[in-house]
This record gives C-alpha cells, structure tokens and sequence, in this order.
C-alpha cells in the first residue's frame, strides 16, 4: 500500500441555509459564481477536488503551503 502526505482543504457557506430560505435563486446564482473562483484557486494551487455538496467542498493537497496559500487566495 502507498503511503503519502497529504492536506485537507474543506469550505462552506456560513449561513446558507438563511441565504437559500430567504432567496434560493439569487443564492444559487452567488454560489455559482463564488465556486467558479474556489475551483480555479483549488486547480492553480495544485488541488484535486474529491468531494462537493451543496454549499460545501474538500480538496486535497500534496503540500500544506500550498492549501494555506489557496486558502488565503480564497
């Protein structure tokens, strides 16, 4: 079995359920646009994503720094 180090990267909307109960389209339209740029930084920093649901994503990283320099990019 190989063995390696990796970082977890995970996000999520703070108060998305609010957000969605008070206007779900303009919310979605907000998270659309907002995941646009979490992939982009997640890819240019060298992530994979593994894992996304709703207002939620988890990405690896082979190197913490650079999870942190993507997390700041965020």
């Amino acid at each position: 079995m190989e063995r390696k180090l990796s970082t977890i990267f995970a996000s999520d909307v703070v108060g998305y359920s609010k957000m969605m109960g008070n206007n779900e389209e303009k919310t979605l339209e907000i998270l659309g646009e907002r995941r646009e740029v979490i992939d982009r930084a997640i890819t240019d920093y060298n992530g994979i994503i593994f894992g996304s649901a709703g207002d939620s994503v988890i990405a690896e990283f082979g190197s913490p720094v650079k999870a942190a320099e993507c997390a700041v990019q965020i």
